[in-house]
């Protein structure tokens, strides 16, 4: 690892982290939901539902594009994963962009996370185990997902929040 990285993040943490009690409360309430884009909406729900067990909580019309559905999967504690299909538009293929989407990091129970690297398996659908806890594979357009066992708030042995 290149020191002037570390040393730059060093002076970024010194800068802007605060330690627990010092930090001001957030002005949100948490994540209603993130939306991704899908290019058949009954490959996705197949996908988020039936392999991962993810739950379709409802499917509606995309106020903002005539034509188009808007819906939501349940992936526990109050969050969902929500997508829009957008026919007609011929939109291309999932692509990591400046400012765009790197990954959608879900937590999953520990006693769950085995179950689910065998479901990926048993779709066929690839995947990467990192660290014992994460897996990491693309869902059906190309968006990259992390299934991780670590608790809400943790990230591998570290606490994020």
């Amino acid at each position: 690892m290149s020191t002037d990285i570390e040393t730059r993040r060093a002076a970024l943490r010194e800068r802007y982290l605060r330690p627990t009690g010092e930090r001001p409360a957030s002005t949100a309430r948490g994540l209603h939901h993130t939306a991704l884009v899908s290019s058949d909406v009954e490959r996705t729900v197949a996908f988020y539902q039936d392999v991962l067990g993810f739950p379709l909580t409802e499917l509606i019309d995309n106020r903002d594009y005539p034509g188009s559905s808007h819906f939501f999967h349940d992936i526990g504690n109050g969050n969902l994963l929500a997508f829009f299909d957008f026919p007609g538009l011929d939109l291309g293929p999932y692509a990591e962009v400046l400012g765009g989407l790197h990954h959608v990091a879900i937590s999953v129970d520990p006693a769950r996370w085995d179950e689910l690297v065998a479901r990926l398996t048993d779709a066929g659908v690839e995947h990467e185990v990192h660290s014992g806890v994460s897996v990491y594979f693309r869902d059906p357009d190309g968006a990259r997902i992390e299934l991780i066992s670590d608790p809400l708030g943790e990230m591998y042995g570290h606490q994020v929040l």
